[in-house]
């Protein structure tokens, strides 16, 4: 399914945190660690890695959740609860979104699965791309030029 026009909107369960995107995905991807199925209460959790400047939360006050004092910031909505984006410091550039916060997720599909070492067996996804970990920080930018150049 081809995605729909920008900008996208979402929020979390209760709607008290909405978000907007206003800049296509570098990359979707899957994540299968134990610490993002634990956060979900799933096999995995979804997320669009978009551009900083193409993100901003439009009402409400997320707060950090998971775990604390990391370099990896979970934002979650303070009344329900809902996990829905991330950023890590140092990598400003982008912000992970939770592609299930998004009002129409119908379009995504993730393009590579991380931490596949430690997937609950019966897990598959129709990621391109797999990797026991995460890949090789030099690797993110052919990633990513393939991601787009698919469309």
């Amino acid at each position: 399914m081809s995605k729909p026009d920008l900008p996208w909107e979402g929020g979390c369960r209760c709607g008290r945190v909405r978000l907007k995107v206003s800049a296509k995905p570098l990359l979707t991807m899957a994540c299968h660690c134990t610490g993002c199925q634990r956060m979900t209460a799933s096999a995995y959790s979804l997320s669009a890695a978009i551009p900083s400047e193409g993100f901003e939360v439009t009402v409400g006050e997320p707060v950090i959740g998971g775990l604390h004092g990391d370099a990896i910031h979970h934002y979650a909505c303070p009344h329900c609860m809902s996990w829905m984006f991330t950023r890590v410091e140092g990598m400003d550039w982008f912000v992970n979104v939770r592609a299930t916060m998004l009002d129409d997720p119908s379009w995504f599909t993730p393009f590579i699965e991380t931490w596949t070492s430690e997937k609950l067996p019966w897990a598959t996804t129709p990621a391109k791309h797999s990797y026991a970990a995460l890949p090789a920080p030099e690797d993110f930018e052919m990633l990513m030029k393939e991601y787009m150049a698919k469309g």
